[in-house]
């Protein structure tokens, strides 16, 4: 069930073809499944590939949300670690710009649904066992569902 959440949650965040082509590889849509499917020393990278899809959903919603630079900053960055070959090398991507996070959290004023999301953000860097990271996708699920992305482009009008 969760490997749907998963791509749903990929779709609602990565809404349009251009933004899914250029976030979304084939191999990180199918990340959930991978990672159920993996074994021994190759499962906390497998893991470690279902969180980078959920974080950037999250980042990607929040940046939609409020055209938010920092995040979209971050959101940059955990695409750039999609690209490392290993857990530890993933580490060492995000190591490296740490500042961003700092960043993140910071110099940030949001609404409450801005705030729904960095607390999903947060849980999803927090998870560290697949059942931790399913209720994540499955709130981050319920979440996004409820948002609305329009009420900025409304109030412009």
């Amino acid at each position: 069930m969760s490997n749907l959440h998963y791509k749903e949650l990929l779709q609602i965040a990565f809404s349009t073809e251009a933004e899914a082509a250029y976030y979304l590889t084939d191999a990180e849509k199918a990340a959930y499944i991978t990672f159920t499917k993996a074994s021994g020393t190759e499962r906390p990278f497998r893991f470690e590939r279902v969180r980078l899809g959920v974080a950037m959903a999250l980042m990607k919603m929040l940046a939609d949300l409020g055209d938010h630079e920092e995040s979209r900053h971050v959101l940059d960055l955990l695409h750039r670690a999609l690209g490392a070959r290993s857990a530890a090398e993933i580490d060492n991507i995000i190591t490296r710009d740490a500042k961003l996070f700092e960043r993140l959290f910071t110099n940030l004023y949001v609404n409450e649904d801005g705030e729904q999301v960095l607390h999903l953000f947060e849980r999803t860097l927090d998870a560290d066992t697949q059942p931790a990271m399913d209720e994540v996708i499955e709130d981050a699920l319920a979440v996004a569902q409820e948002l609305d992305f329009t009420r900025e482009e409304e109030d412009e009008d």
